[in-house]
């Protein structure tokens, strides 16, 4: 890569998103992180001095337009968008209320259709694109409790393979990474009999780190990886094998 690339990675203040944003910045991207909050734009902000940092709230339609429109606004057009960002609600179906699967639906799906919509314009033009959708292990195992998380990131997947048929003759590749259990806050919160069980369940005996995340996203943002679309690669420590 000669130039050096705009890249967009929603939800890049903390956890899995922040590693991607090391790791595009260390391979020469121009990095414009999101977070929810003032304080996660000044974190971001603090970790890559010289790159850009917005108020994104992914779940509010209205906050991605103002996002958009400030992008525009600033001249930014990113040629790789890193569609990270999202929340869980987790409940049992017999008590899951109606907001806790439109907010996970919202923030998880939709989000993912509304800012790859937005940028796609500029992609075609451009005839060079690298989108890459994180989604989840669940989306393909289940887990009780996710009905909600799991529907919207298998969700993605299939928006993943049907976007990658309609632009890859325009230069623009298409890819989901399906993470497993990942050392992060989230798991972070669990018991130490909660952790022995997935762990249990893990062959390699671990959880993964956010760092290996963030690789297989810089190979998939890079141009090694041209000939590869509508793929979803797997991270799990062998947790789910396909």
């Amino acid at each position: 890569m000669s130039e050096k690339r705009v890249a967009l990675v929603t939800g890049a203040s903390r956890g899995i998103g922040a590693a991607i944003a090391d790791n595009l910045v260390e391979t020469n991207h121009q990095l414009i992180g999101t977070a929810t909050s003032r304080n996660g734009v000044d974190q971001i902000e603090r970790n890559h001095p010289g790159h850009k940092a917005l108020v994104l709230d992914v779940m509010d339609e209205d906050s991605i337009k103002r996002f958009c429109d400030e992008l525009n606004s600033l001249g930014l057009s990113p040629s790789v968008l890193v569609n990270n960002a999202g929340i869980t609600r987790d409940n049992i179906m017999l008590r899951m209320k109606p907001n806790e699967w439109s907010d996970v639906v919202a923030a998880n799906l939709n989000s993912v259709f509304l800012l790859t919509r937005h940028f796609l314009k500029s992609l075609v033009k451009q005839r060079f694109g690298r989108i890459i959708n994180i989604t989840s292990v669940v989306a393909h195992s289940g887990n009780a409790g996710q009905a909600n998380y799991a529907a919207a990131k298998a969700g993605v997947i299939g928006f993943t393979k049907s976007l990658a048929r309609e632009v890859a003759s325009r230069g623009i590749t298409v890819n989901a990474i399906s993470p497993g259990f990942i050392d992060t806050d989230m798991t972070g919160k669990l018991t130490g009999a909660q952790r022995e069980a997935i762990l249990g369940q893990i062959p390699v005996g671990r959880m993964g780190e956010a760092k290996e995340i963030a690789a297989a996203v810089g190979f998939l943002a890079s141009d090694d990886a041209s000939y590869i679309t509508g793929e979803t690669l797997h991270i799990n420590g062998g947790m789910h094998m396909l």
